[in-house]
């Protein structure tokens, strides 16, 4: 779905919410093939066991890529990622907790360079089924600054 907002149309607070999704071991064994990481915190269950958490951890990158994933319900042909600033991977996703996103606009401010744009960051929170946060971040977005 297309949805055209200025920069003058976005309001802090404003605040959407995901449905869930839950992480599986198929998507933890793509994201090791995918990035590399093989470490065994992801991929040994045995070692696992005598570990502190005792059983596999999906990798905080991971979760980051499908939060991410599960925000992006809209375009906007105005606006675009900036990036991604204080990424914490706050407690640890195991296989089968279900997270859902939170992301709400805490700031708006004129781009120091480009005088037709403006930066609108959000607070990305990552919730899992117990209520636990297990991952917040800031999402910076550049967007359009409305036509004079």
């Amino acid at each position: 779905m297309i949805v055209e907002q200025y920069f003058e149309d976005y309001e802090i607070g404003f605040s959407r919410r995901t449905m869930g999704r839950t992480i599986t071991e198929t998507d933890i064994v793509l994201h090791a093939g995918q990035t590399g990481d093989f470490f065994p915190h992801h991929m040994d269950a045995e070692w696992c066991e005598t570990q502190d958490f005792k059983q596999r951890v999906a990798h905080g990158t991971l979760i980051l890529s499908v939060a991410v994933g599960m925000t992006a319900t809209t375009i906007n042909p105005h606006a675009m990622s900036y990036g991604y600033d204080k990424v914490r991977f706050v407690k640890p996703v195991f296989i089968n907790d279900t997270i859902t996103v939170e992301a709400k606009i805490t700031e708006k401010r004129d781009h120091p360079k480009r005088t037709t744009h403006g930066i609108v960051s959000e607070l990305v929170t990552v919730t899992k089924q117990t209520g636990e946060t297990v991952l917040a971040c800031e999402h910076i977005y550049l967007v359009a600054k409305r036509p004079a």
